[in-house]
């Protein structure tokens, strides 16, 4: 009898933890936001690949930098940075890889742009979050943007920009 009893509880009691648990599971896709689709970018393999052959391409020259690659919403997807870089080489690569993608060209052009363009030149230095030195360069599926490589500290942004695009060079056919 005793048994039983302990029995009848066990399965009341797990009754009542699975009606707890399945009311909110139930209740949760209608609170649930809808999901936001993906925002276009180099699938992560690429990124990283397109970050390592910059890293190997600056390193070559004796040069040490940081990486960053966003996809089309500005968002990191890698950064590398090779032994030895900077803070602030670090921190200008993904500012460069933001200013290319939020001014949807590339760091060299905008920085030769604002030597005439005040009112882009204001935009830029009013937020700290640009970089318009070059080495900010676009990733690009035919006209459409899907993201920025974005290269600092390299002794002449000429260079950030040369191993940038050595690492876009080295993954653009296979981009989509």
């Amino acid at each position: 009898m005793q048994a039983k009893l302990f029995l009848l509880m066990l399965l009341a009691a797990s009754g009542s933890a699975m009606a707890q648990t399945a009311a909110p599971n139930s209740a949760a896709p209608a609170a649930r936001p809808p999901a936001q689709p993906a925002a276009r970018g180099p699938a992560l393999d690429l990124a990283i690949e397109a970050a390592r052959i910059a890293v190997d391409t600056c390193k070559a020259r004796d040069q040490k930098i940081g990486v960053s690659v966003v996809d089309s919403a500005g968002v990191l997807k890698t950064l590398l940075a090779t032994d030895g870089a900077s803070s602030r080489g670090v921190s200008s690569s993904t500012a460069k890889a933001v200013t290319a993608l939020s001014f949807k060209a590339a760091t060299s052009q905008l920085a030769e742009q604002i030597k005439t363009d005040t009112t882009l030149a204001e935009k830029i230095s009013a937020n700290t979050a640009y970089n318009a030195r070059a080495g900010g360069v676009l990733l690009k599926v035919g006209d459409e943007i899907i993201g920025a490589i974005g290269v600092g500290g390299a002794r002449g942004s000429d260079v950030d920009e040369a191993c940038a695009v050595a690492g876009i060079q080295a993954i653009q056919s296979r981009l989509n």
